[in-house]
Parts: C-alpha cells; sequence; structure tokens
C-alpha cells in the first residue's frame, strides 16, 4: 500500500478527481466498494484507490497481474508500458503533483524520518 501527498487546496475535490480519473484515463468505470475504488487494467489485476484522512492523502494499493508477467517481452512490455504511463497520468491528475514533485517530497519526508 503506497500513500501519496495531496497539493494543498486541492483536498475539498479529492472524491471527484479519484472518480473521475479512472473513465477519463484509464477508460474504466470503477466499482466502489466502502469508499474504496477499484478497477483491473492492463499488467494491474486490481488497483485500489481511496482518500486518506482528512483527504489530505491518496491511498492505494495495487496487485500485478501475473499472466501478463509471464508473456513473452515483445508481448507484455507494450502492455506494462502502457499501464505505467497511465498510472502516472492518473496519480499526477488526482494528487495535483507531477511525478517529479511527489518523488522530491518523498525524499523530503524519508530525510526527516531518519
Amino acid at each position: 500500500m503506497q500513500e501519496y501527498e495531496v497539493k494543498r487546496g486541492n483536498t475539498s475535490t479529492l472524491e471527484e478527481r479519484i472518480k473521475t480519473g479512472f473513465p477519463d484515463i484509464f477508460g474504466v468505470k470503477p466499482t466502489v466498494k466502502d469508499g474504496h475504488y477499484m478497477i483491473s487494467y492492463g499488467s494491474m489485476s486490481r488497483l485500489e484507490v481511496w482518500a486518506g484522512e482528512k483527504n489530505k492523502t491518496l491511498m492505494m494499493d495495487t496487485e500485478t497481474d501475473a499472466t501478463i508477467l509471464s508473456m513473452p517481452d515483445e508481448q507484455a512490455d507494450p502492455i506494462i508500458l502502457d499501464t505505467n504511463k497511465k498510472f502516472r497520468t492518473y496519480l499526477d491528475f488526482v494528487t495535483c503533483f507531477t511525478t517529479k514533485e511527489r518523488v522530491k517530497r518523498a525524499k523530503k519526508a524519508a530525510e526527516k524520518e531518519e
């Protein structure tokens, strides 16, 4: 499970971005259970997303599809690359941070924990 910080000022619309990001980016409508949104896409057999405490963080849990990983590289690579690209785009959209900003914040948080 991963936790991603949501950019300040964007917490009030987090739930809406979580919902709209699935069909807009992955082209899949999520199933909803107990406030958790779930889809299956590409090399992920399960992507589960929900808002963290006070909508300040995005909680995410994923499972990799073993059948994709067992395919020959020339078949699996395009699926994996597409999945990773859409996953990063979804994170950018929902957290309102770019990948570069998320990495920088994660490094800063790790330094504080040491």
